[in-house]
């Protein structure tokens, strides 16, 4: 065979698995989205009441989380659309789209807290602690509730991870703001109010980062996590029968359903050996680097797309 002959492709689809999760993930997004906004409606009519920035601050990151519910919500629905001819691999990477969206929004609201709470640092206004304590009580209430209804996150979804901070944050905002009402009712020291809504703003803005790094990471089609292409590459240059790599590259639709294609060069390209070799590779891929979907060209010598075979 030439220097450019091919040999067979392998590929394993993994999307089916994925769908059926999503699906289940969908109906508590949809149960604490609602939760969610009541919980938006108290603190907007509290905050008005008492006049407390620290509480319309967490107010603004709980419309942030509604936002965030709903645009999670609705990625997930996108998901679980089969592929099609126009969408070889259907929606998955509109669960990436969603949680850089979010993160944006609240890097965006972030900014404006810290803005009006230097403002408001620098000429205190009275507060009406007791109210304030009542609402910020029920908001954090409302949002263990939530986070109570997701059940947590999973590390592997993007997506699911962005909403399920948000509802943290904004519990971790509420007990500030609980912490602040305590102080003013006993101090009556009003400047402790826009210090309560910065460190709430300190809090969003480091979500907000993690959030929008991994999801330009996903977009730009990087590699995953402890998956790049010469560690994968090692992997597979260490199966019986393979010479080299080369041409690897890994990638994710999300950070749970990872894809390599990749020329690998053979001993031989006999039949029998050559399935043998590919059985090995995929059991090699699933099992160190969780990658379920796979493009594998073999060769049985250098295609020129590269000058030595990567070992």
């Amino acid at each position: 065979m030439g220097a450019h002959s091919h040999g067979h492709e392998g590929h394993d689809h993994g999307q089916d698995r994925h769908g059926h999760e999503k699906a289940a993930q969908g109906g508590k997004m949809l149960v604490a989205l609602l939760i969610t906004a009541a919980t938006l409606i108290a603190e907007i009519v509290g905050g008005i009441l008492t006049g407390s920035l620290a509480l319309l601050s967490d107010a603004a990151h709980v419309f942030l989380d509604i936002f965030a519910l709903a645009l999670s919500y609705g990625a997930i629905r996108l998901a679980t659309r089969p592929p099609s001819a126009r969408h070889s691999y259907g929606f998955f990477r509109m669960k990436v789209l969603a949680a850089f969206v979010n993160g944006a929004s609240l890097l965006v609201v972030s900014i404006e807290i810290f803005r009006e709470g230097i403002t408001r640092l620098a000429n205190p206004a009275p507060v009406v602690a007791l109210p304030m304590l009542v609402v910020a009580t029920i908001g954090l209430a409302a949002n263990l509730i939530v986070a109570l209804v997701l059940g947590g996150h999973d590390h592997e979804d993007l997506n699911a991870r962005a909403a399920f901070l948000h509802v943290i944050g904004d519990a971790l905002s509420s007990v500030g703001v609980i912490v602040a009402g305590l102080i003013i009712a006993f101090t009556g020291w009003y400047w402790v109010d826009p210090v309560a809504s910065l460190l709430i703003g300190i809090i969003i803005i480091t979500g907000s980062f993690r959030v929008l790094k991994e999801a330009i990471h996903l977009l730009n089609e990087g590699a995953p996590e402890g998956a790049g292409s010469d560690e994968v590459g090692e992997a597979i240059a260490g199966v019986p029968g393979v010479l080299g790599v080369h041409d690897a590259h890994v990638w994710s639709l999300d950070p749970s359903y990872r894809l390599l294609s990749a020329h690998v060069v053979l001993e031989d390209l006999l039949l029998s050996r050559s399935e043998t070799i590919m059985t090995g590779i995929k059991k090699v891929l699933d099992e160190k680097f969780e990658i379920e979907h796979t493009t594998i060209q073999f060769e049985c010598s250098n295609c020129g797309q590269c000058s030595e075979p990567q070992a």
